[in-house]
C-alpha cells in the first residue's frame, strides 16, 4: 500500500503540471484584462510602472514560469510577489490599489474556513441522510419508502442549487421566519446563544448543499447494494439461516461501499464547486465568493490559483479513494 500510494503521489506530479499549464493558458486567453481597469486619465509613466508590476509586458510562457515558481516559493516577482502570487483587488479597490494588493494565499486563508465550515458540515449532513435512505430502499425494494427515496433523488438530481436555495429562502426565511436570508459572518461561538444564533445562519446554504449531495449519494448506495444481493456470498449466508439484518449489514454493506467510496471522495471537489453558487447566493464569504469576484474584476492570479485548487482537491481525493478500496475490500491489493 505504501508503494502504491508513492507511486500514485509521484505521478501526481507531471499531471497537476499539466493542469496548471491548461489552467493558465485558458485563463489567459479569456476575454478581458486587469490592464482595462487602467484609466485613461493615468499618465504613461505611471501606467508603464503598473503594467510591469502586473507582469503584463513579459510572455506568457515567462509569465506561466513565474506563477509557477510561488508554488514552491521560488524569488517572488511582480505581479506574482508572495505564494499563489498577489491578487490585483484589495477587497473592493481595483487596480489603482496595486501598491497595497494582498497575496492570494492571505485572501484564501482568511476566507477558507468560512467554506469548510459551510461545506464541511453540507457533506457530512448529506452522507448522514444519504447512507440510510440507500441502504432502507435497497433493504425495502419497492416499498413506499423506496418510491419517496426515488422521487427524492430525482428531485435532487433535477434541481439546481441556485432554484433549491432560492426556493428554500422563500419559505424558510420569508414565508416562516424560522432563519436569516444571509449568512453574515463565522460568529465566535462562546455559549448556547451564539452556539444556535450560528446553526441558524448556516442551516439554509446546509440544506442547499447537502440536500442535492444526498440525493446522489443514496441513489448508488442503493443500486451497489442491490447488485450485492443477488451474489453467490449473500445466498450462502442466507442458506445458513443467518438473519436478513445480519447479512445486510455485516456482508452486502460493506462490499457495497467500495463504489459509494468513489462517489463521496469525488464528491467533495464537486460540492466546492457548488458552493461558488451557493455561497453568492447566501452570502457567505467564501472562496467561492473570491472567485465570483475576481472573475468580475478580471483578477487573474486568484482565478488561477482557486482554479488549480480544485484540480488539487480532485486529484487527491480520487488517490483516498482508491487507499480506501484496499481499507474496505481485503481482496483488493496494489502490489
Amino acid at each position: 500500500m505504501l508503494t502504491f500510494t508513492l507511486r500514485r503521489l509521484l505521478l501526481a506530479i507531471p499531471i497537476l503540471l499539466v493542469i496548471s499549464l491548461v489552467i493558465f493558458l485558458l485563463v489567459d486567453l479569456a476575454p478581458g484584462s486587469p490592464m482595462a481597469e487602467i484609466p485613461l486619465t493615468v499618465p504613461p509613466d505611471v501606467r508603464q510602472k503598473m503594467i510591469e508590476a502586473l507582469g503584463a509586458d513579459q510572455p506568457v510562457f515567462v509569465r506561466y514560469l513565474l506563477w509557477l515558481k510561488q508554488f514552491f516559493w521560488i524569488e517572488p516577482m511582480t505581479l506574482y510577489d508572495g505564494w499563489f502570487g498577489t491578487s490585483i483587488v484589495e477587497g473592493q479597490q481595483r487596480i489603482l490599489s496595486w501598491q497595497s494588493r494582498s497575496p492570494v494565499f492571505t485572501i484564501i486563508g482568511q476566507r477558507l474556513p468560512q467554506t469548510l465550515i459551510v461545506v464541511g458540515t453540507a457533506y457530512l449532513v448529506g452522507i448522514m441522510i444519504a447512507l440510510p435512505i440507500g441502504i432502507y430502499s435497497a433493504y425495502r425494494q419497492y416499498s413506499f419508502f423506496d418510491q419517496v427515496g426515488t422521487l427524492f433523488a430525482m428531485i435532487g438530481f433535477s434541481v439546481p442549487t441556485f432554484f433549491s436555495g432560492t426556493l428554500l429562502i422563500i419559505i424558510f426565511a420569508v414565508w416562516l421566519g424560522w432563519f436569516p436570508t444571509k449568512y453574515d459572518t463565522m460568529l465566535e461561538v462562546t455559549d448556547w446563544q451564539s452556539f444556535l444564533q450560528q446553526v441558524k445562519q448556516m442551516a439554509l446554504p446546509v440544506m442547499t448543499l447537502g440536500l442535492a449531495n444526498a440525493a446522489t449519494i443514496s441513489r448508488y448506495m442503493r443500486s451497489s447494494m442491490l447488485d450485492n444481493m443477488t451474489m453467490d456470498y449473500v445466498r450462502t449466508a442466507r442458506a445458513k439461516g443467518m438473519d436478513e439484518k445480519v447479512v445486510v449489514l455485516r456482508h452486502v454493506l460493506r462490499n457495497s461501499l467500495i463504489p459509494v467510496v468513489t462517489v463521496i471522495a469525488l464528491g467533495i471537489p464537486s460540492i466546492f464547486g457548488g458552493a461558488i453558487i451557493t455561497e453568492n447566493l447566501f452570502g457567505v464569504n467564501g472562496i467561492g465568493a473570491a472567485l465570483i469576484g475576481a472573475i468580475h474584476a478580471n483578477d487573474l492570479p486568484m482565478v488561477q490559483t482557486l482554479a488549480f485548487i480544485f484540480a488539487v482537491l480532485i486529484v487527491l481525493f480520487n488517490l483516498i479513494a482508491d487507499i480506501l478500496y484496499g481499507l474496505l475490500d481485503p481482496r483488493i491489493r496494489y502490489d
